[in-house]
């Protein structure tokens, strides 16, 4: 098994979003965020699916995760619906060192079922939290996703490496 780059984009001055696209079957996919750094402080980071040519930002994103913090055991997060985006962090921060790194796999996208993502991600928060969240979602939508555009909760995406592959 292995991975063959379909999209990348490296971000070193800010923007609105970041959208990959290059999903055109029914294999795994892989995305990996390397170092994202919000341009507001205390920003979660944000996934919506590209369909046809469009972001698709129906109330269809469902999350079950589970946060691995320093400050306390655990925290859970959760949502069974109603979400129009895919919300992947908890309040990263911006100062130096402060970013956060994830690893999605990306199932079913070209597919007749729901997509269906699966998350690892480490990251500091804006209070220098350290925070693991290990966890998966759903997009219960309809119809092939070609692509993720990625977004920061408010103002810009500071600086990160996105980037998307194909399992092969």
């Amino acid at each position: 098994m292995g991975l063959l780059q379909v999209s990348t984009s490296t971000v070193s001055s800010p923007v609105s979003d970041v959208t990959l696209t290059g999903i055109d079957d029914d294999s795994v996919y892989m995305l990996v965020v390397n170092n994202f750094v919000p341009s507001t402080d205390a920003q979660d980071m944000k996934l919506q699916v590209v369909q046809s040519g469009s972001v698709n930002s129906s109330s269809l994103y469902h999350i079950a995760a589970k946060l691995y913090r320093t400050d306390t055991s655990y925290n859970n997060d959760a949502s069974s619906g109603a979400q129009t985006e895919y919300d992947c962090s908890t309040a990263i921060g911006n100062d130096t060192g402060e970013c956060a790194n994830w690893i999605f796999h990306i199932y079913n996208a070209n597919a007749t079922e729901f997509t269906m993502f699966q998350q690892e991600t480490v990251q500091l928060g804006h209070t220098a939290l350290l925070v693991g969240r290990q966890g998966g979602g759903a997009f219960k939508g309809t119809g092939a996703v070609e692509g993720i555009k990625m977004f920061a909760g408010s103002g810009n995406i500071q600086s990160g490496t996105f980037t998307l592959y194909k399992v092969v």
